[in-house]
């Protein structure tokens, strides 16, 4: 599915010089590395803060903690994601309100983010799936309206862009009151371990994760807060600095993939390609086709008998987890989630493909598709 290796080898002396330069200086934790990383991070999102932290599920976490949410608050968010989007708002004593999402971008649908609210709502989170984003600006006039935050999953979207009906334009991840990320190493922009950010343009929202990222510290062996343990290593950060240069590249290698998938299968009415809507770029993290009126399972296994990989994301609803069993969701809710859950499909996605790998991709493809 992703093709670290061909990856690293075009930037190695990039990657190994930055490595042997933390290696050589020994400052592993905060080393200059990650505030270079930072500074680097914050100009091309332009935005005025990005904090680096552990990963992406604690970055979620801490955007939670920054906005003062409390047991009991109510934290709206999309059923079809990983779960990382959820455990976090349910570790934090939250409770976790999940809505259906739209049939076609599988992002929340807005219609019942605002059927869900209600007067303990406090934040809502949209998950920028797959690439692109969540529908922010009606999701920004519905959190205006009723006083809420708005926290962006970015992890599957770094790089993309958000179009405003008045033409301007922002990353996504730095529309919202905070948005956060993922470094995983499979992700667009990822590193050799774990890792994550969080951006926003609130001066007091900055300053207050910061601390919380070291244990609540603006001074050393000082806590004003309560805080977690959640940094960045600065060897990592040595690996990002040398791959955010290359970030619009790759970006731009897995949309002209994704180009080619949608040619091939252009005249195939049993599979939909993906939709890009008209306020997002699409920074392809993953190519997931809808089958119709086609065993999905079977597709897969023949995929795989033929050494393609693929994968269903996701397998599960958030809604069905046993680990959420407590909050008492009603199946009927998200009919769209339930049927996508049965019908999607993810193909191979990354920065190294070349045209005959998407090509025997394809062809296998239709050879199933047509039979």
């Amino acid at each position: 599915m992703v093709d670290l290796k061909t990856q690293y080898e075009k930037i190695k002396s990039e990657v190994d010089k930055g490595i042997q330069e933390v290696i050589s200086q020994t400052a592993f934790i905060n080393g200059a590395q990650v505030k270079r990383f930072q500074s680097d991070l914050a100009k091309y999102m332009d935005v005025k803060h990005a904090v680096t932290c552990g990963n992406g599920t604690d970055a979620l976490q801490i955007a939670m903690m920054a906005l003062d949410l409390k047991p009991g608050d109510e934290v709206i968010t999309s059923d079809f994601t990983f779960i990382a989007t959820v455990e976090v708002i349910a570790l934090l004593g939250l409770k976790p309100v999940l809505v259906d999402v739209d049939p076609e971008t599988f992002t929340l649908d807005i219609d019942h983010v605002k059927a869900a609210i209600t007067p303990k709502t406090k934040a809502i989170v949209p998950v920028h799936l797959f690439g692109q984003s969540a529908p922010m600006e009606a999701l920004m006039a519905v959190a205006k309206e009723h006083n809420l935050y708005i926290i962006e999953d970015t992890a599957q979207a770094i790089g993309s862009d958000y179009k405003f009906s008045d033409g301007r334009t922002a990353k996504v991840g730095t529309i919202g009151d905070i948005g956060c990320t993922s470094f995983f190493p499979s992700k667009n922009l990822g590193c050799y371990g774990d890792g994550g950010a969080l951006f926003t343009n609130d001066d007091v929202l900055g300053e207050k994760i910061r601390s919380i990222v070291n244990h609540g510290s603006k001074k050393k062996y000082y806590h004003d807060m309560i805080g977690v343990n959640s940094r960045l290593d600065t060897i990592q950060a040595a690996v990002l600095l040398a791959k955010l240069p290359h970030l619009d590249a790759y970006n731009a290698a897995r949309q002209a993939a994704a180009d080619y998938y949608d040619a091939a299968f252009a005249d195939c009415d049993k599979l939909i390609t993906p939709k890009r809507a008209d306020f997002s770029t699409h920074t392809f993290h993953q190519y997931t086709l809808v089958t119709k009126g086609i065993n999905r399972d079977a597709l897969k296994q023949h995929l795989l008998e033929n050494d393609v990989p693929c994968a269903v994301y996701y397998p599960v609803p958030l809604h069905l987890q046993k680990a959420f069993a407590p909050y008492e969701s009603n199946d009927a809710d998200f009919p769209v989630t339930n049927r996508l859950i049965q019908e999607v499909i993810s193909l191979p996605m990354h920065t190294e493909l070349q045209e005959e790998q998407l090509a025997f991709i394809t062809q296998t493809i239709l050879k199933f598709v047509n039979q």
